[in-house]
């Protein structure tokens, strides 16, 4: 597919692009924090209201994301929790490790939790807007407008939909490509103790085809994701809702019967110590594995403005192939260079965003494609 753009009116570099960032999660707030140091017009819209809890598990960060971040100011012992990088993948026979194989990851692990509170305190007062949705994206006398929830309007050059798996920008810009259930589900805890006293290591249980138990240090306690298969109307049992709409389960979506389910699972497949962390996390959540075509795009025109995706809005990927986070950071990061060419240079902005796109769509192709794979090594799924 012939992915050279057309030559279009680029917009005047005597002043930045006014930049909407759709998304406050990690890759949105990577993405203003460095266009807001590269000197542009920043606004961050998120859809979840300031008082909503929030949290979430386990993220592996490589070396050119770590990186990113260093750039960003941010030290590593604000938000690493270990500084191993050993991973110990542990064959289990009748509750008991048979094999253990050490492998090296080129990165570190964090919490969402943990980067995400070190990443919005350093977004500026006025910069996020929280707790009104964006519904809709229009032109208007050749410039991209948002409008949201509350009717009102946004106007912007370049709108950065960084909104996640369920992104309102994926439906806009590219509808056919829809989430589709993989069939299991990866239950998530934080227990207040560890399986061993001098857990350091990230560690990967697996006990058989079709279950993977993975557990790690996180401040207080350790964090551990337990991947288990489920049909989509056990889903809907356990957690209320269909999988592809309700693509993360909170602690009050799920119920004794999906408890009961993973604690079941824990006492017939893991070590005992391991079972006794799972059974002592009261507060527990649930994300549904899902796939997506590949992305065939990045970059869509709007009027003489532009509109891209970016990580889990672009392709969301199977938390296996660890590269969700991974993949949003480093395509954030590509897009400031190319906006600052642009800005400093007068680079045609049109021809930055598809240079963009070039070098950063392979890398989320190939991790959608390999997520699969992985699942049906571990005998996980729909097969």
């Amino acid at each position: 597919m012939d992915l050279t753009p057309a030559i279009r009116p680029t917009l005047p570099h005597s002043r930045p692009p006014r930049v909407a960032v759709i998304g406050g999660s990690l890759t949105g707030p990577v993405a203003a924090l460095l266009l807001l140091r590269a000197g542009f017009d920043v606004t961050v819209h998120e859809a979840t209201p300031a008082s909503a809890p929030l949290g979430g598990g386990l993220i592996g960060l490589e070396h050119t994301a770590l990186d990113v971040l260093d750039r960003l100011g941010i030290d590593q012992r604000e938000f690493i929790v270990s500084d191993s990088e050993t991973i110990l993948q542990v064959e289990v026979r009748d509750r008991r490790p048979a094999r253990t194989v050490r492998r090296t990851y080129p990165g570190r692990n964090t919490t969402w939790t943990l980067l995400h509170r070190a990443l919005a305190a350093r977004i500026p007062t006025g910069v996020l807007r929280q707790g009104n949705r964006v519904t809709g994206l229009e032109q208007h006398a050749g410039r991209p407008v948002l409008r949201l929830a509350d009717d009102t309007v946004q106007p912007a050059d370049l709108v950065v939909f960084a909104d996640g798996r369920s992104s309102t920008g994926r439906r806009l810009l590219d509808p056919d490509r829809r989430l589709r259930y993989a069939g299991y589900v990866a239950h998530r805890g934080t227990a207040a103790h560890t399986p061993r006293p001098d857990l350091r290591d990230f560690v990967r249980l697996e006990p058989c085809p079709g279950a993977q138990f993975n557990v790690a240090p996180v401040p207080d306690g350790c964090d551990w994701t337990f991947y288990l298969d489920c049909t989509a109307d056990e889903y809907r049992q356990r957690f209320g809702a269909p999988p592809t709409r309700r693509v993360f389960a909170l602690p009050r979506h799920v119920s004794p019967a999906a408890r009961q389910h993973v604690d079941e699972h824990a006492d017939q497949l893991l070590p005992p110590e391991h079972t006794r962390v799972v059974r002592d996390t009261t507060v527990r959540m649930a994300v549904p594995v899902l796939d997506i075509d590949p992305p065939t795009r990045m970059v869509w025109p709007v009027g003489d403005g532009h509109a891209v995706l970016l990580g889990d809005a672009l392709a969301p990927v199977r938390p296996h192939t660890a590269r969700g986070a991974n993949n949003g950071i480093e395509q954030a990061a590509g897009l400031a260079v190319a906006l600052t060419q642009h800005r400093r240079y007068g680079a045609d902005l049109t021809a930055a965003l598809h240079g963009w796109q070039r070098r950063h769509l392979p890398a989320a192709v190939a991790a959608v494609r390999q997520g699969p794979a992985i699942g049906d090594r571990l005998g996980l799924g729909t097969r």
